[in-house]
């Protein structure tokens, strides 16, 4: 067997890089923000922050929030295929949804 060369973030410097206009102080709301039962959330990396981040593989997904915190991240449910998965993610690393 060959070694697997590298960590869980190799190959994702784009996704986790923020842009020249988000880069900066975050504000607290960001951090704070609440999120209901059933909600709908977008996730998006923070770079910059480590606390409570997901695999980038998920990065640009939506999920449904299902109301159960552990600490102070929100337990999220993502369909990956013809599975549902289980995410703990903080709050600054997701995104209100629209639709």
């Amino acid at each position: 067997m060959v070694k697997r060369i590298g960590s869980t973030y190799r190959k994702s410097k784009f996704k986790i890089q923020q842009t020249i206009r988000e880069r900066g102080k975050i504000p607290l709301s960001k951090y704070f923000q609440t999120f209901a039962k059933g909600e709908k959330v977008g996730l998006k990396l923070q770079g910059n922050v480590t606390k409570g981040r997901f695999n980038p593989r998920f990065h640009g997904l939506t999920g449904r929030v299902t109301g159960t915190m552990k600490g102070a991240c929100y337990e999220v449910i993502i369909r990956d295929g013809n599975k549902d998965k289980m995410l703990f993610v903080h709050p600054i690393h997701l995104l209100k949804s629209t639709i």
